[in-house]
């Protein structure tokens, strides 16, 4: 199994349960890893046969600004459905950060699974 992996690509969004907090962007960290096959798309040296990560950050970007959101975990439970129904993946790992949500931390988040990791 191969990983095609996208890490701390940063969105601003709408995000947040509090009133204040749905009246300004906020920035999310995201980590991607989706599980492929790379080996044609290697022996062929062609884009169309991989997992393009340009063309996920941009969709990952939409998705997540196209509305508010309250939660992370919504969040990366939209990205995953996202991912595994749009792209050439059986598995996928999201990581979502909010840097700015506890002032004593770094930084806060969820990790999910989804999809068959076999």
């Amino acid at each position: 199994m191969d990983i095609v992996f996208i890490r701390q690509l940063q969105i601003d969004t709408v995000i947040g349960v509090y009133e204040w907090e749905k009246t300004i962007t906020q920035r999310l960290e995201i980590d991607l890893e989706l599980a492929t096959d790379i080996r044609q798309a290697a022996a062929q040296d062609d884009i169309r046969l991989t997992l393009d990560y340009a063309v996920i950050a941009t969709r990952v970007q939409q998705l997540i600004c196209a509305e508010p959101i309250e939660l992370i975990e919504t969040v990366a439970e939209k990205i995953a459905t996202m991912l595994l129904e749009q792209f050439a993946t059986h598995a996928v790992r999201v990581r979502v950060c909010k840097p700015t949500a506890v002032a004593n931390a770094q930084t806060v988040g969820v990790q999910i699974s989804r999809g068959n990791w076999a």
